[in-house]
């Protein structure tokens, strides 16, 4: 049986010094590390997508929280399935999760409802924020950059200039200047 540990950084400012001396103290033989944020796929996040695919019968999956693995309950009950079709167990060093035991299992699916629930919560309270903001009109989202540049978009296409040439000159997207040609004719 090996060990493996899971650190994980949402950005690159970010540290993983911490994570990474507690997956040692707690026996992992390796660790695999990154920066990307959870919200990433699965697939998106290289070195789990390495470790779930290397990880073998036996061995067991270490993380420090249960959040720098999954930040939703159904990725994170498809990696606990995966892991449990390999036959492989997860522990959280902080949370005392340990899923190679009954009250482990039962323990990890209320933490992944949780963790769901407080992140819909904070969703619920930033968009209460924003319309708060927006009501005291203090908040009023970001200025629409392309649609003030549209007469020099029509000037530039009229001039015969290329729809690329017309982006980069007006520094808008080429999508942009695409929706502002065909409203204009």
């Amino acid at each position: 049986m090996k060990v493996y540990g899971y650190a994980r950084v949402s950005t690159e400012g970010q540290d993983l010094t911490i994570q990474r001396d507690a997956l040692f103290k707690a026996g992992c033989d390796h660790v695999r590390e990154e920066k990307v944020s959870g919200q990433a796929s699965t697939s998106d996040r290289r070195e789990l997508s390495t470790l779930l695919e290397f990880l073998r019968e036996g061995d067991c999956l270490v993380v420090t929280r249960i959040d720098r693995l999954a930040r939703n309950v159904k990725n994170l009950q498809e990696i606990v399935h995966l892991l449990k079709d390999k036959g492989v167990s997860l522990r959280s060093t902080e949370q005392h999760v340990d899923t190679s035991t009954a009250a482990g299992k039962a323990f990890f699916d209320m933490l992944g409802v949780f963790a769901e629930f407080e992140t819909n919560i904070r969703k619920e309270r930033q968009a209460e924020g924003i319309a708060k903001a927006k009501s005291q009109g203090i908040y009023k989202g970001r200025k629409p950059t392309a649609r003030e540049k549209s007469e020099q978009v029509l000037k530039l296409a009229a001039e015969g200039f290329r729809r690329q040439q017309i982006a980069d000159q007006a520094g808008i997207s080429i999508a942009s200047v695409y929706r502002i040609l065909k409203a204009s004719s």
